[in-house]
């Protein structure tokens, strides 16, 4: 019963206070359930972020139901989604009975200007923390390449470039296994 708690602690806590989406997330999770408290393995939560893109539903909830999962059955999973949303409810409540009247604001403006760089900053770190355990192949780098092209010059859907990486990676990996 307590790690449940703890477990529902750390997914409430990452949820209120990461903005910016399932991105901005990701480093938090990953400090909270690889290192400190060793729930899974580097090489599983990378499995994790990408089973997490694969399927519908938001990174943060999706890799949340998962750890919640693997360390407690249906009940964790249930929780640690739970814990990751709820903020998120409550803010918008929150949001949606002040906002309308406070938004024109010049200080909240500002504030949400301040906030805007550090959300990008929480992206870019999530990305390099990811990206230390990728391989240096020039296959992936590539690919990465490939896809930051099609995605910020052609302006494809992540979806299709997710599909298809999955489809090129099956491909591959059976090529080298002579499969």
């Amino acid at each position: 019963m307590k790690d449940l708690i703890k477990m529902f602690s750390i997914f409430f806590r990452i949820g209120a206070f990461t903005l910016g989406g399932g991105y901005a997330m990701i480093p938090l999770i990953q400090e909270e359930i690889v290192e400190k408290n060793k729930w899974i393995e580097e090489d599983e939560f990378m499995d994790v972020i990408a089973l997490s893109q694969t399927i519908p539903g938001a990174l943060a909830i999706n890799a949340s139901t998962y750890v919640g999962y693997r360390m407690f059955g249906f009940k964790g999973a249930l929780l640690a989604c739970t814990a990751t949303i709820l903020p998120s409810i409550l803010m918008i409540l929150l949001i949606a009975v002040f906002f309308v009247q406070f938004h024109q604001m010049p200080a909240v403006e500002a504030v949400f200007k301040g906030i805007r760089p550090a959300v990008v900053a929480l992206i870019i770190g999530a990305v390099l923390k990811l990206g230390k355990n990728l391989p240096r192949t020039a296959k992936n780098l590539t690919w990465i390449l490939i896809v930051v092209v099609l995605i910020a010059y052609f302006h494809i859907h992540p979806i299709p470039i997710i599909i298809g990486s999955g489809l090129l990676g099956f491909v591959l990996y059976r090529r080298e296994r002579g499969l």
